[in-house]
């Protein structure tokens, strides 16, 4: 299989997964390494492509962020929003500079994701069956700075590839008493920093080992991933409105059991 085909479908796995509580960088590692994908440049590719997602959450909600930016100087719910932004975006942003390189020597392997999807996944169900606490904060613009530290630490388990960012800031944000849609949407907000500028922050501090054939692959794997991750939040909002995580955390438990199968017959390595 061509190189440029696997761009496509890592695209393509990047925006079906990056919001969905399942991990996109996990299921991102596994693919490449099933397709025996050669244009990873240590990593890069898989982070790199997120941009993608980034682009489609701004778009997604375009309208919304037009509203703040004319009301944020006016608006103290606007600027209490974007404060709980910055305030749960800060934890993940100062360790994973501590440790991005570690992260990815160490731990970008099928074997960690498979544990950390099933752990993770164990770890949905316990709290979506957890007896019901009424929601303190029913939207994502009323989320109070506790609640945004929280979510903000919570995120910072998302550096181990399988946890996934989305799942960790949602759980973070329902354990800290956000309703389910309110802790999905701040999750889809706090991408833009988190994953804006993670991705450009690795390419820069990689570029010198990036050439125009690999670079041209990151621009093309990041504009599928934002096609199909524009779909992707629609859809798990509707999904959301009406549904528990409970599937997801059945999920995640069953395909990290697959990977490890894989990685103990050597299929996947």
């Amino acid at each position: 299989m061509i190189e440029w085909v696997k761009v496509v479908i890592l695209g393509i796995v990047e925006g079906i997964t990056e919001f969905l509580p399942i991990s996109s960088t996990g299921h991102l590692i596994v693919a490449a390494a099933l397709l025996n994908f050669q244009g990873s440049v240590g990593g890069t590719f898989e982070i790199f492509i997120q941009l993608g997602s980034v682009v489609a959450v701004i778009i997604f909600y375009r309208s919304e962020i037009l509203q703040q930016v004319r009301t944020v100087t006016s608006d103290p719910r606007v600027q209490r929003f974007w404060l709980g932004i910055i305030v749960a975006f800060i934890p993940a942003a100062v360790i994973g500079l501590l440790i991005k390189d570690w992260v990815k020597e160490v731990l970008f392997s099928p074997v960690v994701v498979g544990i950390t999807l099933i752990v993770g996944g164990i770890i949905f169900l316990i709290v979506e069956r957890r007896p019901v606490v009424e929601s303190t904060t029913d939207e994502a613009e009323d989320i109070t700075l506790s609640q945004a530290v929280k979510v903000g630490f919570a995120q910072t388990a998302a550096l181990i590839p399988g946890v996934s960012r989305s799942g960790a800031s949602i759980i973070g944000g329902r354990l800290g008493g956000m309703s389910r849609r309110a802790a999905t949407q701040f999750s889809f907000y706090l991408a833009i920093p988190t994953l804006g500028l993670a991705t450009i922050f690795d390419l820069l501090t990689n570029l010198d080992q990036i050439n125009g054939d690999q670079l041209a692959m990151l621009i093309v794997g990041a504009i599928v991933s934002g096609i199909v991750a524009w779909f992707s939040i629609g859809w798990l909002l509707r999904y959301v409105a009406n549904n528990t995580f409970v599937a997801f955390g059945y999920y995640r438990i069953i395909a990290g059991i697959i990977i490890l199968v894989l990685a103990a017959s050597q299929v996947l390595s």
